[in-house]
């Protein structure tokens, strides 16, 4: 016969004052917790060799369905990120990529993630047993709360995404900043402080660039890639006029269409995409491309892939190649009759987000 304080947990007869415990830490429970709440320290060595509980970090624990219905971008790294926060004082804050997650948003992917907390102090950063850990100067009011945890807000985590990865991965947070209602004024304010600190002349090109118009971090990472290759900073989200109706292109240099193009859109709506029908979308697509052309727009579609190794250099020297085209043909100045449209049309739609 089973002890009930024992074995029963390992059989999914759970305390529910233990479920009551991971439920209102959003998934998580310490080992403290679960001693104090009369789960034995056999049960819990049960509870993890049986795979009931998933080890999150040392000495805190979630439940495996819990884990496994997490995905391994955003909500497990949160996961980490709020076990890691069970055992530090109070001072300490999420920041960096641990603060994107909490905020939604985006990060792009680092071959060694960490958790990343930061408390008031003098600029210094060191990292152990999986967590960067950063003294830096910040204000009460940078401070907000989400969800039971405290990071630091929207537009200082975009500087110090900018700071700490560089102008790529700043970019793609800083235009999320101004996407989701924040200010260039407050990346600049919250930047302010940071004239001496490491990396500032990365901040500082990730503000002058950052555009509300990119609606993804693929629109992020294209547009980029465009100021790189034909040195000019694209429209985003310009609006075209043509016999299927009006376009919206994710990004115009000159007459020089660059879409960003995400496999989502051939995705069926059951696995997450926006298609009801991949072929049709697909050949949608086709028609959207030229239509577009008919307007006198050299296109270059790009995809997630073109951005990393060799493919980007191969990209770089496409775009660079398409532009000279454009240019060529067309003119260095987008053409005023399409200008003068996208103004009207703007006017009566608003942006792409309200049209």
């Amino acid at each position: 016969m089973l002890n009930a304080g024992e074995g029963a947990h390992t059989l999914g007869h759970m305390d529910p004052r233990v479920e009551a415990a991971i439920a209102a830490n959003h998934g998580v429970i310490s080992r403290a917790q679960a001693l104090d709440l009369g789960v034995g320290p056999s049960a819990v060595r049960a509870l993890l060799r049986d795979r009931v509980w998933v080890v999150v970090r040392r000495g805190v624990y979630t439940t495996r369905s819990i884990w496994e219905a997490f995905d391994e971008y955003v909500a497990r790294p949160l996961l980490i990120a709020r076990a890691a926060t069970l055992n530090i004082q109070r001072g300490w804050v999420l920041s960096h990529d641990s603060a994107c997650h909490l905020l939604g948003l985006p990060v792009l992917a680092l071959t060694d993630p960490l958790v990343h907390i930061t408390r008031p102090g003098w600029t210094n950063a060191w990292t152990r047993d999986g967590v960067g850990r950063h003294l830096a100067r910040f204000g009460a009011a940078q401070v907000i709360e989400k969800d039971g945890l405290r990071a630091l807000n929207h537009a200082r985590t975009g500087v110090d995404m900018a700071r700490t990865h560089g102008v790529r991965s700043g970019l793609v947070v800083c235009d999320a900043v101004l996407r989701t209602g924040g200010r260039r004024a407050d990346l600049e304010a919250a930047a302010a402080i940071m004239e001496n600190w490491p990396g500032r002349t990365h901040v500082a090109t990730c503000i002058e660039l950052a555009d509300p118009g990119a609606e993804t971090a693929l629109e992020s990472v294209t547009r980029e890639l465009v100021i790189e290759a034909v040195g000019r900073r694209p429209e985003t989200q310009f609006p075209v006029r043509t016999d299927r109706g009006i376009v919206w292109c994710d990004m115009v240099v000159g007459n020089h269409a660059v879409e960003a193009d995400g496999r989502v859109k051939l995705r069926h709506r059951d696995r997450g995409g926006v298609a009801d029908d991949a072929e049709n979308a697909a050949w949608e697509a086709k028609l959207r491309e030229r239509a577009i052309r008919d307007r006198g727009l050299v296109v270059s579609p790009v995809v997630w892939a073109d951005h990393w190794n060799e493919r980007r250099v191969a990209t770089v020297e496409r775009v660079r190649r398409a532009q000279a085209e454009a240019d060529r043909v067309y003119g260095r100045e987008t053409n005023p009759e399409l200008l003068r449209e996208a103004e009207e049309i703007r006017r009566v739609h608003g942006d792409r987000k309200t049209a």
